[in-house]
């Protein structure tokens, strides 16, 4: 199961599962929170959703491009997820929709900050043939995080607090201790340094920049998981209930990731993430005809197998196919490619449900993913190996 995860991969990995406990305490239970306690609609939850990971997909740009030039990224790494461990839990706190923007807002700078120097870490710290298994071993930590966070907030709400605001508070907890991880055990690799005098290449191209184009387009029919737990209120899934289905949709990210990031190392990453993307075309169909809980959550398990199929090949699919001195520069445009198409994806969404009714907004997002799975096998060459 470890083979080809090195320690700072291990390390990312129990990172990142204990930041998701911490969010994931707070996020099954904020479009609730926004909509009953502070009486927002679910156009204000799309602007929300979209701000917060738009403006981290600007900084993760920036800083994937500052962290190909500085001597270390483990800097950078550790200032984005102590802003970030600060700012969660102050939801508590929040009186109004706006202040929720605003706490939101601060967690993806932090978010955005540490984001693209780890993933470039996490490759310049794995070796070539198991780079699919080695971020599919993170992606099923961090899922494993979010499995475990809504069952502790569940616990919580059931047995020992009656107000969701305590709830953010204690979600404080495991984010110090992930910061405390960082100081103490993630290390720099060695790497070819740019800069100095060396020409860097800061906009993408070839097949890198068809990569990164079709990965937007396939983002602008991606919104916010938040309105497919919009949707599973409306099918009947009780508020007590939303923890457990939230971490039931992370236990399936979390056994497929690893399995389908080790399959991309063996038969190529394209195949795995167009299959990928088909999975969540059918599945938004399914949750616009969905009339039933039990539905609901059959829905939520096949939407989970998209996300176990896509996040680690189509970083490996990056890795493989960027100039090896550039990969902060690479994940820090391909995070930008995803963040940028979320505040448009969740603005339309929203828009769309309101306007023309769910049947129509999912509608978009399953065409959208069915033309870009069509683009990537059309237009995207892969070279393995690119060392």
């Amino acid at each position: 199961m470890f083979r080809g995860v090195s320690g700072n991969v291990l390390i990312f990995g129990l990172v990142s599962f204990l930041t998701d406990v911490s969010s994931e305490m707070i996020y099954p239970l904020l479009p609730l929170f926004i909509t009953t306690v502070l009486g927002a609609g679910p156009a204000f939850l799309g602007l929300i959703e979209g701000v917060a990971e738009s403006t981290a997909a600007f900084l993760k740009l920036g800083s994937g491009i500052l962290s190909d030039r500085v001597r270390s990224r483990k800097g950078l790494v550790l200032g984005g997820y102590a802003l970030s461990s600060l700012a969660r839990p102050l939801v508590a706190a929040a009186t109004a929709p706006s202040a929720i923007l605003a706490i939101r807002f601060a967690d993806r700078v932090g978010k955005g900050i540490r984001t693209s120097p780890r993933d470039a870490l996490i490759a310049d710290s794995t070796d070539p043939a198991f780079r699919g298994k080695a971020f599919g071993f993170h992606r099923a930590m961090d899922h494993a995080g979010a499995l475990v966070g809504p069952l502790i907030a569940t616990l919580l709400l059931a047995w020992f607090v009656k107000d969701l605001r305590t709830v953010f508070w204690l979600a404080a907890i495991p984010g110090l201790l992930a910061v405390v991880l960082i100081i103490w055990k993630v290390r720099e690799t060695a790497r070819v340094r740019t800069g100095d005098g060396t020409f860097l290449r800061i906009v993408p191209h070839g097949d890198l920049r068809r990569f990164l184009l079709i990965l937007f387009l396939f983002t602008l029919g991606n919104s916010s998981d938040a309105f497919l737990l919009l949707r599973a209120g409306e099918l009947g899934v009780a508020p007590a209930r939303i923890p457990l289905l939230w971490a039931f949709f992370h236990l399936v990210k979390m056994a497929g990731s690893t399995p389908f990031g080790a399959l991309s190392d063996r038969i190529g990453r394209r195949g795995v993430i167009v299959v990928g993307w088909g999975v969540y075309a059918l599945s938004y169909g399914g949750f616009a005809l969905a009339e039933t809980e039990v539905a609901c959550w059959l829905l939520f398990a096949f939407y989970g197998l998209f996300y176990a199929m896509t996040e680690g090949a189509e970083k490996a699919l990056l890795v493989d196919i960027a100039p090896p001195r550039e990969r902060g520069s690479a994940f820090g445009w391909y995070n930008f490619a995803v963040g940028a198409g979320a505040l448009p994806a969740s603005l339309l969404f929203g828009a769309v449900w309101e306007k023309a009714g769910r049947e129509a907004a999912f509608g978009f997002g399953a065409a959208l993913a069915a033309l870009a799975a069509v683009l990537l096998l059309s237009l995207v060459r892969v070279r393995r190996g690119n060392e």
